[in-house]
């Protein structure tokens, strides 16, 4: 390991990630009191350190290990029993779309002005493109399997979204050979059939992304998907996954972002679609304000629904309404970045989060392997850097430079007198 590596990597994990453990602790209304006073006194570049110290513990193995080609050697495949050999088909696509998609603002961001932050992008951004180039390479050790397999599409799906995230850094920076591969690989997916649920918006993904860099794209595929979710819609800002409604995090995890991305990223080709989007804006803004008001005033959220392992990627819808500054009235940026700081600060420091060589383990606060639906492996447990989108943000901007504030939970909980919350009207 170069030195200079090893003294980016020093500074920021010694930073207070693991000072983060009392809180596991059983809270007394007087450790509230404390803990809620230590967070106040707490600034954006504090946070903002904490998050990255956090990116690199939980990206460092992934993108080290493809960017020498030794990702498939190397990573562990935890899953459910009896389930190993499907998971290995698919679980290293799912640990670099996943990681790529909640790193991607941050590594299309601006440079700043912390000479530790900037030499950590510069890493990263070296590394993603080499795991874009080698995964797509269909002679390297470590190329991903798109295609052979259902949820080869899934990740498919994170990985287009990550380049539409970070179009400079991870389409225009890429030889011609690698945008080749990546074009063809992404196409592969196309053989899978879709369910009839969340999984249509990964086809609609993958056909955006073809869309916004130029390439031969299906609009009807992003049709079906975007206008099947608004018959899906069941009011107050959440869609069913699929024709029922699920109590889980997918309005999160999926739907929503993938959505708001999608708009996004087919606008400058055609305006077909332009109508959807003032109601999916004004339905992500109410239910950035359900996620909000669901962290507690300890920094949890419950733990409801399927594929609770993803962890903190649970709030990348809030994350995505954070770094797009379009946050519910109301809903100060201040806030939404020391409630999620308390999150992730609070799953990151929980014992058994990561294995002896610091790859991340089936759980939702330290390891739980009960937890893990059949289709979840490692790869799936990457899902968490979808909470990292506001790093996109530069440090000055109000997300990282405004003074600490409390969330709505600390607020309620601790007798102030805030305003009554409503349903939408749609």
């Amino acid at each position: 390991m170069p030195p200079q590596r090893h003294a980016t990597r020093r500074s920021f994990l010694k930073s207070a990630v693991l000072a983060a453990a009392p809180a596991l602790a059983v809270p007394t209304a007087q450790a509230a009191i404390q803990e809620s006073e230590t967070a106040a006194a707490r600034t954006g570049a504090a946070d903002r350190a904490q998050w990255l110290a956090i990116v690199e513990r939980v990206a460092q193995p992934v993108l080290e290990a493809i960017s020498q080609q030794k990702l498939r050697a190397t990573m562990p495949v935890e899953c459910a029993p009896g389930q190993k050999e499907a998971r290995r088909q698919s679980t290293h696509l799912e640990a670099v779309g996943r990681l790529l998609c909640g790193l991607g603002p941050w590594l299309e961001g601006e440079p700043g002005s912390d000479p530790k932050e900037e030499a950590l992008r510069t890493r990263y951004r070296e590394w993603a493109r080499l795991a874009i180039e080698h995964g797509t390479n269909s002679h390297s050790p470590d190329t991903l399997n798109f295609g052979a397999n259902p949820q080869s599409l899934v990740d498919a799906a994170f990985l287009a979204l990550a380049v539409v995230r970070a179009p400079n850094q991870l389409w225009s920076k890429l030889d011609a050979k690698t945008q080749e591969n990546l074009v063809r690989a992404l196409a592969a997916t196309r053989t899978i059939q879709p369910g009839f649920n969340n999984w249509l918006l990964f086809s609609a993904m993958i056909e955006a992304f073809f869309c916004k860099f130029g390439q031969p794209w299906d609009t009807l595929r992003i049709d079906y998907a975007l206008r099947q979710h608004q018959e899906w819609y069941k009011g107050d800002g959440v869609y069913g996954d699929g024709p029922e409604f699920h109590w889980d995090y997918y309005n999160s995890f999926v739907i929503q972002p993938m959505m708001l991305n999608i708009l996004d990223a087919v606008e400058p080709a055609t305006h077909r679609w332009s109508p959807l989007r003032k109601p999916v804006e004004a339905r992500a803004r109410r239910y950035a304000a359900i996620q909000e008001r669901l962290i507690s005033p300890e920094g949890t959220f419950p733990p409801i629904g399927r594929s609770l392992a993803y962890r903190f990627g649970a709030l990348q819808l809030l994350a995505e309404m954070a770094l797009r500054r379009d946050l519910p009235e109301g809903v100060h940026a201040a806030q939404v970045r020391c409630a999620m700081t308390a999150v992730m600060m609070r799953m990151i420091a929980a014992r058994g989060t990561f294995d002896s060589k610091g790859w991340l383990t089936i759980g939702f606060a330290g390891h739980q392997p009960a937890i893990g639906e059949s289709y979840i492996s490692t790869g799936s447990c990457y899902l968490c850097s979808a909470a990292w989108l506001p790093l996109g943000l530069a440090a000055s901007d109000e997300f990282w430079s405004a003074p600490a504030e409390p969330w709505t939970s600390q607020k309620a909980w601790s007798g102030v007198n805030i305003k009554t919350d409503h349903a939408i009207a749609d």
